[in-house]
């Protein structure tokens, strides 16, 4: 069966590619990238984020947001990765699931209209140095609701209005809400090889957290899955970028008095790219349908779309690197934004090993029964589709 898009989920992708080719292209990633004293948060990314309604996609309506799913969130982070874009805007949207999955009434109707606005940056601080996005890799400890301990490689958090810290307690794993600048709390914004984010290491001595009521670890398990399910979406949009600004570069680069595209060589190992990204997008957008819909091979499509998504992202920004010749090596030329933000996010939300070892459990044990995380959002598409589906129109 056919799993295809929406009208207005098209549309969606359409709004945000148009704005990042009409007012943030390439150009403006590249002072974003080169202005070292910035937040590497674009105040024009963060206004049309409020103007569009690009952070309420996940908020229920309750709290003046979208009531979508992550298959719509997910429409969106292909358009970002697809622009190399910067910004907050997918630590915020997780921490907002942190919220809308683990928080109180209370605690949702405080943050949630505002991440919804624009008006808050949030980002999420879940593992330790070196650890997992799992309740193994959490490095903070909670006692009394003070916090101590380190997170690692916190995007955003130096800009951050809010913290969403993952936490051992006495009996398990609890998610709480930290003010950045409260006493204890020392954030260092560390050097990255990839500058489209800015990331942080966050200390905690004895500081004060709020709880998120809910929160367990299962909550910060299902944050992992959407937090892979959207660097799965931004390496596939990555990746068909990377591929068809080679391919169209190699039409017109001339070697030996013929297009280097018309080489056999090339030309087949780009037509494999081109079969390796486009089962990428098609993985990404079922894992998203399959968490909205808390679907029985949920596990098995976000740990299948985080692996391709990667593979066909590191392959297609290395060949587009090659394939650009001498240029294609050098800080001046755009490659490099593509081909380190794949480097980054291959190992965001567990890498490919991680989810091959995951793989093969699900393979080797009966299908999972639905998960205690409460879904995203409506089921944004007719079809029924399977793990096996036959097609995915994007």
């Amino acid at each position: 069966m056919d799993f295809a898009l929406t009208d207005e989920q098209r549309a969606l992708a359409d709004s945000v590619r148009s704005f990042l080719r009409d007012r943030f292209g390439l150009d403006q990633v590249r002072a974003s990238y080169e202005d070292t004293a910035g937040t590497g948060d674009p105040d024009v990314l963060r206004k049309a984020a409020a103007d569009s309604g690009w952070l309420a996609v996940l908020v229920p309506e309750e709290h003046d947001g979208l009531g979508l799913g992550l298959l719509d969130a997910g429409v969106l982070a292909r358009a970002f990765g697809a622009g190399v874009a910067p910004g907050s805007w997918s630590t915020t949207l997780l921490a907002g699931e942190a919220i809308r999955l683990g928080g109180s009434a209370d605690q949702q109707a405080t943050w949630l209209p505002r991440i919804a606005a624009a008006e808050a940056v949030a980002t999420v601080a879940l593992r330790g140095p070196g650890g997992s996005w799992s309740p193994a890799g959490v490095a903070v400890t909670a006692e009394g609701g003070r916090l101590t301990g380190t997170a690692n490689h916190v995007e955003y958090a130096h800009v951050a209005d809010v913290l969403v810290v993952a936490a051992t307690e006495a009996d398990g794993v609890g998610l709480y809400l930290v003010a950045p600048d409260a006493a204890g709390v020392t954030v260092q914004v560390q050097d990255g090889i990839d500058r489209t984010t800015r990331l942080s290491t966050v200390t905690f001595d004895g500081a004060t957290g709020e709880r998120l009521s809910d929160s367990s670890a299962a909550t910060l398990e299902g944050l992992a899955e959407r937090g892979a399910v959207l660097a799965a979406n931004d390496l596939a949009g990555i990746a068909r970028t990377a591929l068809t600004m080679t391919i169209e570069y190699d039409k017109t680069r001339q070697q030996f008095g013929r297009p280097v595209g018309s080489f056999q060589a090339i030309k087949h190992h780009l037509a494999d790219l081109h079969v390796g990204v486009t089962m990428a997008e098609h993985a990404a957008l079922y894992a998203g349908h399959a968490v909205d819909t808390d679907a029985a091979d949920r596990a098995m499509a976000v740990s299948v779309a985080k692996v391709k998504a990667a593979d066909a992202a590191l392959a297609t920004t290395r060949a587009m690197i090659q394939y650009f010749g001498g240029i294609g090596f050098t800080w001046e030329h755009d490659a490099h934004f593509f081909f380190k933000r794949a480097q980054r996010l291959a190992y965001a939300y567990n890498d490919s090993d991680w989810h091959l070892d995951r793989l093969a459990q699900v393979w080797l044990d009966p299908l999972p029964a639905a998960s205690s995380v409460e879904p995203t959002g409506p089921t944004t598409s007719d079809a029924t589709p399977t793990a096996q589906t036959a097609g995915v129109a994007v």
